[in-house]
């Protein structure tokens, strides 16, 4: 991990980042005092699951995977490359994180801090209300993802009665 990199040199990467991108170039200025820029190597840990920490992140170059532990074994949910961000959650919530993340290969990420947030919003509090808006929009996508990809799993779920009846017709009973 390679922190303190020159923010200005990342302004065309914060210019992709969704909630940045209503931003003016002189507005994207004002929120440099307010992120950190890290570089990763590959397999380098960025959040940990389980750990309580207020601050979200975007891809501004590279890819991160993000995975949960599940009976002791590391199970793959997603890739997120240049332009989205993560952890978002954390900016409104005090949970620990519920996943891990990685990064795939070198990958460059800006780091914002809650408190540096509400400063930023507090102090330019129209750039703020974009940003907010924008975060609160990309959590309700990702919420109703969530709840598509869980009606699909309940949808292709099979029925008890049906394994029931099945087992009954190949022990050559009938219903």
């Amino acid at each position: 991990m390679k922190s303190g990199l020159n923010k200005k040199e990342y302004l065309k990467d914060l210019r992709n980042i969704l909630v940045f991108r209503s931003l003016s170039n002189g507005d994207l200025k004002k929120l440099l005092p307010f992120i950190e820029i890290i570089q990763f190597s590959a397999d380098e840990t960025i959040i940990s699951e389980g750990d309580l920490s207020p601050s979200f992140f975007g891809v501004l170059r590279g890819t991160v995977v993000v995975r949960v532990d599940q009976q002791d074994k590391e199970v793959y949910l997603c890739s997120i490359g240049a332009g989205d961000i993560f952890g978002e959650a954390a900016m409104f919530l005090k949970m620990k994180r519920t996943a891990t993340v990685v990064s795939a290969d070198d990958t460059v990420v800006f780091k914002m801090i809650r408190h540096d947030m509400l400063k930023f919003f507090d102090e330019h509090p129209k750039e703020g209300n974009s940003i907010l808006m924008i975060m609160v929009y990309s959590l309700l996508k990702k919420l109703r993802e969530s709840n598509q990809e869980l009606a699909f799993e309940r949808r292709s779920d099979v029925a008890q009665s049906d394994v029931d009846d099945l087992l009954m017709e190949l022990a050559g009973k009938s219903n």
